[in-house]
């Protein structure tokens, strides 16, 4: 054999050992956590954690939680990075080239107790959204390398939508009756989700829209119920001055509830609005709060479909 030959053999034989050599895998096709429009190819032996959205690893020491942040969160960072001003975080975050395009990185090493951690955090931009992934990991985990993670990372991929069937399907509730609301998004995954005319980019006061979700600690009196229904409109976010109209007793399928409306202004134009939130008391440990909003134009058209959505819905 000659020199040439052996030489290329013995390159030939480094580039294999190269490729099968053992490095934490990673999976053929992104996931996406269920009723997020964040997902990624997750390095193998991060399955989908339970807990929350995301993945983690089989004893819970690698754990990566994916969020939708409002749509300015990236425009805010860039603008702030361009400009060199001081982050909150003290960290300044590096480029990174992911699958969905232009995305920021940051990384520190930390403590979790009295373990030693690393940790990491992007942000992309998204169509109405922003994408969010944090990740920690044990500092001297071998199957989470730097280099491992950081691939992992720039695999991160963005859905425009999710469908509508998927998003129901993680409530506590079945949600029978959509009273012709085409927009459904999920605000908070398996707890709280959003019912509207529009995609909320002329502000979400601008047509009439729905929040449902769970609300804890309800009281078990129905004494109680009055009080704890007004201080719960007293915390739906986004209205200025706000007034109390009506809050009495109701039945709602058969069970006790409480229906309380709100007259107010929203958003940037200062709309009239008129709310209503209803709250359907049970045996569990928390109760069904269901907010419909409208301009006080749209009102009277409104409110029969709101009635229509709480009406429809079911315990699983």
């Amino acid at each position: 054999m000659t020199i040439f030959c052996r030489r290329l053999a013995t390159s030939v034989a480094l580039l294999v050992a190269a490729i099968v050599a053992p490095a934490p895998a990673i999976a053929a096709e992104p996931v996406f956590p269920p009723g997020m429009r964040v997902g990624l190819v997750p390095i193998e032996g991060l399955a989908p954690a339970k807990a929350f959205p995301g993945f983690e690893s089989a004893d819970q020491s690698a754990k990566l939680v994916i969020a939708e942040l409002p749509a300015n969160a990236f425009s805010d960072l860039e603008a702030a990075i361009k400009d060199d001003k001081p982050l909150p975080t003290g960290i300044k975050p590096e480029p990174l080239e992911t699958t969905a395009g232009p995305a920021f990185l940051t990384t520190e090493q930390a403590k979790d107790g009295p373990a030693d951690v690393r940790r990491y955090s992007v942000i992309v931009r998204g169509e109405g959204f922003t994408g969010y992934i944090a990740m920690q990991v044990p500092a001297d985990a071998a199957d989470y390398a730097d280099a491992a993670v950081r691939r992992m990372l720039a695999s991160t991929v963005l859905r425009k939508d999710v469908s509508i069937g998927e998003q129901l399907g993680l409530m506590p509730f079945k949600v029978t009756a959509l009273a012709d609301f085409k927009n459904v998004r999920t605000l908070a995954p398996g707890a709280v989700i959003l019912l509207a005319d529009d995609d909320g980019s002329g502000g979400i006061e601008a047509s009439p829209f729905m929040v449902i979700g769970l609300i804890a600690s309800p009281p078990g009196q129905s004494d109680d119920r009055g009080r704890f229904a007004q201080q719960a409109a007293a915390t739906i976010p986004g209205l200025r001055d706000a007034r109390i109209t009506m809050s009495e007793p109701v039945r709602i399928d058969g069970a006790p509830g409480y229906e309380t409306r709100i007259d107010a202004v929203s958003g940037k134009n200062n709309t009239p609005v008129t709310v209503v939130q209803w709250l359907r008391f049970g045996a569990s440990s928390a109760a069904l709060r269901i907010i419909g909003s409208a301009s006080q134009e749209d009102w009277p058209k409104a409110f029969p479909r709101f009635r229509a959505v709480r009406d429809g819905i079911e315990p699983r």
